[in-house]
């Protein structure tokens, strides 16, 4: 313990008191403050609130007057600042129709609104009013209003002149059929269903048990005319059933497998490239039994044709279809190759093989064929797959050109016809085959009609296939499909001829 004298002490003590009396005076003077504070007070639902979250957007998808294309605008992205949600109660609409909205499932500062299928050549305006984009933990904070205007591309026209009169048809009925198809090209497709292979209308019937209507045409394949006889099971020779076609209002489509012999004397025929020795080369050399086979088929064909000519019968000819097969792809291997055989040997034998048919028709004085060409890179897959242009047999010899497609939606169909068409501006364009295509064991339906024509597909016609075991026509579209199409405002009917 420190030694203090007397009087230091007394000092020291004295010194110690007033500190104390001094930090308990500050102490009073404290407690007095906050109970001032306390009193002068009032609840708790009185103190200020919080400033709300401030919400606002960073950035959309799409670009206030910009124009896109109709097919592949389908939804826009809103970006924010904060996490947000989709308001019960939010309108958005695009010009006055409700669009299903939601917050991305990849980042929740994002919300998805889902459009309507756009029309091609038109505006529109987004409108998301205020209030529709909320906080996701504060609801009460909002979004301010927000409006995007754009425009979409008009549908592709061609860019020539499609000639006024087809390249080799000079009857009177082939004129007035092509004239038909130009008149409605790029305002109305024309339907058409495929016959069952056979000489006879029983697709189209089903059609019309389905939907009350009957398509505008029938198509029908010459796949059978090596086995064709009077008497036989099936006779070409007999037209009674496109005349019956006809006479009911109808218009005709005709193609052809062409079938041949696998090998020299053999009765196994086929038209595909496996297993068969038919060369398309060899087609064209006179003394060879390709050539033989290859001009008595078409004589039978030939005499079928002036049979429907002289009846006052025109058609649609689509011969030679889908040449290229996969011969177009990208990358290529041994797969890569022609599916048929007039196209196996390439598109300079393929060309010749064309050209040789289109000469001696017209030398056996067939005048009532509108010549269509089928344009293939394996269904449409142009990111796999050139375009086969190389394989065109050329403006003399071609009225139309058409595609076949399976199981494409309607963005795809815009997308093909947008390329055909640019390729061949001067000649109509037309879905030549379409029904559901395959992946795996799911089959994916063929995109509505009235879809693709919004969509900027405009095809001259479309032609289902059969065969498909879907729904009540024995096609391969649906009845749900079918239905869709007959009542389409875009699509020309029988009825309506």
């Amino acid at each position: 313990m420190p030694h203090y004298l007397p009087n230091e002490f007394e000092n020291n003590k004295t010194t110690k008191m007033k500190t104390l009396k001094t930090l308990l005076a500050m102490a009073l003077l404290a407690i007095g403050s906050v109970s001032m504070l306390t009193a002068c007070g009032s609840d708790d639902n009185d103190e200020p609130e919080a400033p709300k979250t401030n919400i606002s957007l960073r950035k959309c998808s799409i670009t206030d007057g910009t124009e896109y294309q109709a097919s592949a605008l389908t939804e826009v992205t809103l970006s924010y600042n904060t996490v947000v949600a989709v308001s019960p109660q939010a309108n958005i609409t695009l010009n006055g129709t409700k669009c299903a909205a939601a917050s991305s499932a990849i980042t929740a500062m994002d919300v998805i609104v889902t459009l309507p299928t756009l029309e091609a050549g038109n505006s529109y305006t987004l409108d998301i009013p205020a209030g529709s984009i909320v906080g996701k933990d504060d609801a009460t904070a909002s979004a301010p209003a927000y409006q995007v205007k754009f425009t979409t591309k008009a549908a592709p026209q061609p860019s020539g002149q499609i000639p006024a009169e087809p390249v080799t048809a000079s009857s009177t009925e082939a004129k007035a059929l092509y004239q038909l198809f130009l008149n409605n090209y790029g305002k109305k497709v024309l339907s058409s269903v495929m016959a069952n292979v056979n000489w006879n209308n029983d697709c189209a019937e089903k059609v019309y048990k389905l939907t009350g209507k009957y398509p505008a045409m029938n198509c029908y394949d010459f796949l059978h005319i090596c086995y064709s006889a009077p008497g036989s099971w099936i006779n070409y020779d007999d037209i009674k059933p496109v005349e019956q076609w006809v006479k009911a209002g109808g218009l005709v489509q005709l193609m052809w497998h062409f079938n041949v012999p696998k090998s020299e004397g053999s009765t196994d025929y086929a038209f595909y490239t496996d297993g068969n020795t038919f060369k398309g080369s060899n087609a064209l050399i006179s003394g060879t039994w390709e050539n033989k086979w290859f001009y008595e088929q078409m004589d039978k064909v030939a005499a079928v044709l002036l049979k429907l000519q002289q009846a006052g019968i025109a058609a649609t000819w689509r011969p030679f279809h889908e040449a290229a097969g996969n011969a177009t792809a990208k990358q290529q291997a041994a797969w890569t190759k022609s599916w048929f055989w007039w196209g196996y040997e390439g598109a300079e034998t393929y060309k010749k093989l064309w050209r040789a048919m289109f000469d001696y028709f017209k030398q056996k004085g067939i005048n009532n064929l509108i010549w269509v060409w089928t344009t293939q890179n394996y269904n449409g897959n142009s990111q796999q797959y050139n375009q086969d242009t190389d394989w065109y047999p050329g403006t003399e010899y071609v009225d139309m050109v058409a595609r076949d497609l399976y199981g494409c939606d309607a963005s795809q169909n815009a997308q093909e016809f947008s390329e055909i068409q640019a390729a061949y501006p001067n000649k109509m364009v037309a879905l030549g085959e379409c029904g559901y295509g395959t992946s795996g064991n799911t089959r994916t339906e063929q995109g509505l009609i009235g879809d693709c024509f919004t969509q900027g597909a405009t095809w001259s016609h479309f032609m289902v296939w059969c065969q498909g075991g879907q729904g009540s026509t024995d096609t391969m579209c649906s009845d749900e499909w079918w239905r869709d199409a007959m009542q389409s405002d875009c699509v020309i009917t029988r009825d309506e001829l």
